[in-house]
């Protein structure tokens, strides 16, 4: 378990992914972040302290869950301030990158963001998940979007049986996995390597009981 910004940081450059270019591209997103926050509250003013642990690398820790050659198109869902979509566009460039946020303020916050680390594959898409048209990802994340079933509900019909599930839940993802009644899944929990309390549901989907897709 990490507890410090230099094992962050040394955990972050051990990844396939991490490599000057990227470290770079996220120094500068800590900086505009840094700089945002005085404006609009984007994360806790406490958690900057220890920025490359609570939201860098807490985002990035879900690229070693995804097998590397299927990681694109790749969907976060309430990107919000930019965790972890603008992470994980940051270590993957050359990937397409779909950040789902309908806040006007935070959709400005990712565009800026967008452009300044240079990421054209990467797209803000400025609308609520419910009209967003049908098409299939092969991973979807979501940080503190949504309770799980609403949270499957709402994007189901963006998955495969093959899609890749990531949803940090912190202390819920037990619970919340376990009272999961009306879907067919392969989900399990994993440990978080930031918070020895969280953990992050993975897994697959094949749809509602009763229903194939």
């Amino acid at each position: 378990m990490m507890e410090s910004e230099a094992e962050a940081r040394t955990w972050l450059q051990a990844l396939p992914e991490g490599d000057a270019l990227a470290m770079e591209r996220l120094e500068t997103l800590i900086a505009m972040l840094r700089e945002e926050n005085a404006k609009q509250n984007l994360v806790s003013a406490a958690s900057l302290e220890h920025v490359w642990l609570r939201h860098i690398v807490d985002s990035a820790q879900l690229l070693p869950h995804v097998p590397r050659e299927t990681v694109a198109p790749w969907m976060d869902l309430g990107t919000g301030s930019g965790f972890p979509g603008l992470v994980i566009a940051a270590l993957l460039p050359h990937s397409e990158v779909l950040m789902v946020e309908s806040r006007a303020r935070r959709i400005d916050w990712l565009e800026r963001v967008r452009a300044a680390l240079d990421l054209p594959h990467a797209k803000v898409v400025g609308q609520r998940l419910e009209v967003i048209e049908d098409r299939p990802m092969a991973v979807i994340s979501a940080r503190a979007f949504a309770p799980l079933d609403r949270l499957l509900t709402l994007s189901a019909r963006l998955s495969t049986a093959t899609t890749t599930w990531l949803l940090p839940k912190g202390r819920s993802a037990q619970q919340e996995l376990a009272d999961l009644r009306n879907w067919r899944h392969v989900f399990h929990v994993e440990q978080s390597v930031t918070d020895p309390q969280a953990g992050i549901i993975v897994g697959t989907l094949a749809g509602r009981k009763g229903k194939t897709t």
